[in-house]
């Protein structure tokens, strides 16, 4: 296929590079496969296959079929895949990347390659720091759905050990801590220092140097004694090791592989860890993490004695309060109280499910609880509690008050304004807010509207307000409802008139007689 394909882009006045460009060969091979025959071609790939058999033959269908599907996949994945599919395959990885680029080379599959670049930082003495980072993937499960997954990464500085942990929810700081204690079990030990971002689970500030943990984590810290070192913001190049770590179990591990369970997850994790993460040789150290951790083991601290606190034990799940004062849980939204969500600032409460399957809110792991819900079995479904909401009837009332204010018969108006609540419970603040208006405008009116809609059954603001309107109007025209001394005096002027004649001559008309 190659030759024919060489030869067809010659014959369309292609050059050597250019195709040497698009088919992923080197010019040399172009020229060879343009001075060949088909035949010739032929019996030469016949000959190759027939004479030159490679150790990894018995596995190429897997090969083509990992690379056709995933193209991305590096050499070292494939390693990988392979050593786990068959723990008994003895072979370098030299090999698999010299086999998988000849696969790529004959079936054309391209890679496409992400650069990321980062700052060469000095080496760390033995013992000395752990980086510790987190991650999240999206991993197809064997029900062809998507499902986010969440792990936390360690790595020693100086021999590049790795160690990862993995939950299908987002991390809490009991969560962090709980794994901390699982690493310093893994190592043997623990270092003087561990690097960390600035991550909302462990600091809640920095200003120049000055930290501000978390108080869960402020404890934790205060009682393994280790040094906190925290890497400014926006600046993965200072934390590089770490950073390459998460990439490379992304990439390595998590990419393109089917997802069963999270215990499932995690012990493939741990084997690859053992197989791949920390046997394969470091490109930056030449040495397999694990020698050299053999060494630096003996220089960690022991981490003997027990937390004086349990906490860690107890896991709680993390949620972003919505701006409706919500939050989610598998599916379904359950109030908080009103006030909860902050516009300044995310606002983060902790879940817990009891036993007698309660959900359980708290805004910080071991605070107060400020909302409990029986968890519901359903889907889309809105769980509220009566307490969560807004209390109008209190505002309302003072609404009321106010209004009433301005009549001289409490007692009547408030009678009025209660007709009006019945009738119109929706929109009671609406109805006191338009008689509040008219009551503002014409004090002098309100009694005798008021008796008025009381009498003819008018119980409507906008009713009481044409009303108020009307006796107004019949005040300035002078109307029999005016006093007689309020009555305009009659101007002198004498109005003209026509004889009955002059119209019916305008219209052609007949006098009636």
């Amino acid at each position: 296929m190659l030759h024919i394909k060489i030869h067809q882009m010659y014959q369309q006045s292609m050059k050597v590079a250019q195709i040497a460009t698009a088919l992923k060969v080197s010019r040399p091979t172009v020229y060879k496969y343009l001075k060949m025959t088909y035949e010739d071609a032929l019996h030469e790939f016949d000959g190759k296959a027939c004479s030159r058999k490679k150790k990894l033959d018995a596995y190429r269908d897997w090969i083509i079929a990992w690379l056709e599907e995933y193209p991305h996949l590096s050499s070292a994945q494939v390693h990988d895949w392979l050593l786990e599919r068959y723990p008994d395959l003895s072979v370098g990885s030299s090999t698999v990347r010299t086999y998988v680029k000849e696969i790529r080379e004959i079936y054309q599959i391209e890679k496409k390659r992400v650069v990321r670049h980062y700052e060469a930082i000095p080496e760390q003495p033995m013992g000395k720091q752990i980086q510790v980072d987190w991650g999240e993937t999206r991993q197809r499960t064997k029900d062809g759905k998507m499902i986010k997954l969440y792990f936390i990464a360690f790595v020693l500085a100086h021999s590049r050990m790795k160690y990862v942990e993995w939950r299908e929810r987002p991390f809490t700081t009991k969560d962090t801590i709980h794994c901390h204690e699982n690493a310093f079990q893994f190592y043997g030990g623990r270092p003087s220092e561990i690097v960390y971002d600035q991550d909302h689970l462990i600091a809640i500030n920095e200003n120049a140097g000055d930290v501000l943990l978390t108080n869960e984590f402020q404890a934790y810290v205060n009682e393994r004694k280790f040094r906190i070192h925290l890497c400014r913001r926006a600046d993965p190049e200072s934390k590089g090791m770490i950073e390459n770590v998460v990439k490379y179990i992304k990439r390595n591990f998590a990419d393109s592989r089917v997802y069963r369970h999270i215990e499932d997850w995690n012990d493939r994790s741990m084997r690859w860890l053992e197989r791949t993460g920390n046997h394969n040789v470091h490109q930056t150290t030449k040495k397999r993490p694990a020698e050299v951790f053999s060494v630096e083991k003996q220089h960690l601290q022991p981490v003997l004695s027990l937390l004086s606190f349990e906490s860690i034990r107890t896991e709680s799940i993390a949620r972003n309060v919505s701006k409706d004062n919500t939050i989610r849980y598998r599916s379904n939204r359950y109030t908080v109280p009103i006030g909860t969500y902050s516009s300044v600032k995310k606002k983060m409460v902790f879940l817990e499910v009891t036993e007698q399957e309660r959900l359980l809110i708290r805004e910080s792991p071991e605070g107060e609880v400020i909302a409990d819900h029986r968890v519901s079995k359903e889907s889309g479904k809105l769980i509220q509690r009566r307490d969560h909401l807004r209390d109008r009837s209190k505002g309302i009332e003072e609404l009321k008050q106010q209004v009433l204010t301005y009549f001289e018969d409490r007692e009547a108006a408030s009678d009025y304004l209660g007709e009006l609540s019945k009738r119109y419970p929706r929109y009671r603040r609406d109805q006191f807010n338009i008689i509040r208006d008219v009551a503002t405008m014409y004090p002098s009116h309100l009694t005798m509207a008021l008796e008025k809609c009381s009498q003819e059954s008018l119980f409507s603001a906008n009713d009481f307000r044409d009303v108020v309107h009307y006796l107004a109007i019949l005040a300035d025209d002078g109307c029999d409802t005016k006093p007689d001394t309020e009555r305009p005096k009659k101007s002198g002027i004498q109005v003209a008139t026509r004889p009955i004649q002059a119209y019916t001559d305008i219209l052609k008309g007949v006098t009636a007689k």
